[in-house]
């Protein structure tokens, strides 16, 4: 008992520093104050330093790349935006299906670009999802890295042009289409209808290939041949396309003349309606030579207007069984609504054109006319070719 009442008042007399000693009473007040919590042990100033130390070389970090980077893009774009090397306009080819990295390379290469991998890196920022398209390109001299970016991004390349005159052959057309020294590929073994090729000029880029522009022809010339076969005159002598091409390329081979087709077609139109034979010398020719054409110091003989081909309109009567030659609009268009006439002959008037007449014998009397109108010319060559050679030599 009294044991534990010791105990008791060891501990209620314990002052405040925990150690035996006097017991010190507290008032009311002070024994409801809380007691203050110690401080935490403060960190020592070496340890604080080396954070210090780590944060600000962060930073050095951060800002001197930062700076660094800010440095490369300006260069860059000061770079891409300046002007070029080129000092005179040049041609550049990108090939099909080649990368930026190649095009890159290759304008370095061709010192086009100082940089290829700042023109590589700022061209993609700025092509975004686009591409750059092949072609042959014409550089501008001092053109910039931007510029030319723009340039194979648009698309615009070097048009080439290959000129198909209206009356050739398609043997000839295919050797014109074969000698061309820009287009590439093979033409097919075997050759098109007559007539099915559209006389043209066409307009393509390097690389295109020859079988390309030649099926650009055959739409081009079934579509035009269709679309003026529809608004023909209904009273027209030529029951099918293939007659109606037929008698246009004739028309196109007897006259250049845009004026006189609707005439020349009208003369044929009246003979088929009368059944006469068209005695067409152009048919003579293909009938001999077929499509490689009358080489041209090859006139055409009494004899051959006997010969008997398919073509030859002086023998069989109607129309030859394919066309002659390709026509071009203007004959088709011709052939399609033709000037009305009662004229039956024409014949070549000496300055590039023809006359024409209703009757024979106004037609012989032309004839006579054109006769001697090449006699003239010949005797007048003569006389200057004689001239020329007695005259004395010129003075040393």
């Amino acid at each position: 008992m009294s044991d534990s009442n010791d105990s008791g008042a060891a501990q209620f007399g314990r002052n405040e520093t925990g150690s035996n000693g006097p017991i010190i009473p507290k008032s009311a007040s002070e024994a409801l104050r809380p007691e203050r919590v110690p401080e935490p042990p403060k960190r020592s100033r070496k340890a604080r330093s080396q954070v210090v130390i780590f944060l600000n070389f962060l930073m050095t970090v951060v800002v001197f790349v930062a700076l660094a980077a800010a440095g490369a893009v300006y260069y860059a774009m000061h770079a891409y935006e300046k002007a070029g090397p080129l000092e005179a306009n040049r041609n550049f080819i990108v090939r099909s299906g080649a990368g930026i990295i190649q095009i890159a390379e290759d304008l370095e290469r061709n010192n086009i670009i100082t940089d290829a991998r700042v023109f590589r890196f700022v061209s993609e920022a700025y092509l975004d999802n686009e591409t750059l398209k092949a072609g042959e390109y014409e550089i501008k001299a001092h053109a910039s890295m931007q510029e030319i970016m723009e340039l194979l991004k648009s698309g615009r390349s070097i048009l080439y042009a290959v000129s198909l005159p209206e009356g050739l052959t398609v043997k000839q057309m295919f050797r014109k289409l074969a000698d061309d020294p820009v287009l590439v590929g093979d033409l097919p073994t075997e050759l098109p209808a007559e007539g099915s090729l559209k006389p043209d000029t066409y307009k393509f880029t390097r690389g295109t290939k020859r079988a390309e522009i030649l099926q650009q022809m055959i739409a081009s010339q079934k579509a035009l041949v269709e679309q003026i076969w529809d608004k023909r005159d209904p009273e027209l002598p030529v029951t099918s396309v293939e007659e109606f091409v037929t008698l246009a390329s004739i028309v196109e081979k007897e006259t250049g003349r845009a004026d006189e087709r609707p005439r020349v077609a009208s003369v044929f139109i009246n003979r088929l309606e009368k059944g006469m034979r068209l005695q067409s010398d152009p048919t003579i020719i293909y009938g001999i030579f077929g499509g490689e054409g009358k080489p041209t110091d090859r006139a055409i003989l009494k004899s051959d207007l006997e010969k008997e081909t398919p073509y030859n309109t002086y023998v069989i009567k109607g129309l030859p069984p394919t066309p002659i030659a390709n026509p071009g609009r203007a004959a088709l268009e011709a052939v399609a609504n033709p000037s009305r006439t009662p004229e039956l002959y024409f014949v070549a008037d000496g300055t590039g054109g023809h006359v024409f007449a209703a009757t024979l014998e106004e037609h012989n009397a032309n004839v006579r006319r054109w006769r001697k109108l090449e006699a003239d010319k010949a005797a007048e060559a003569a006389k200057a070719a004689a001239d020329a050679a007695s005259a004395p030599p010129e003075a040393q």
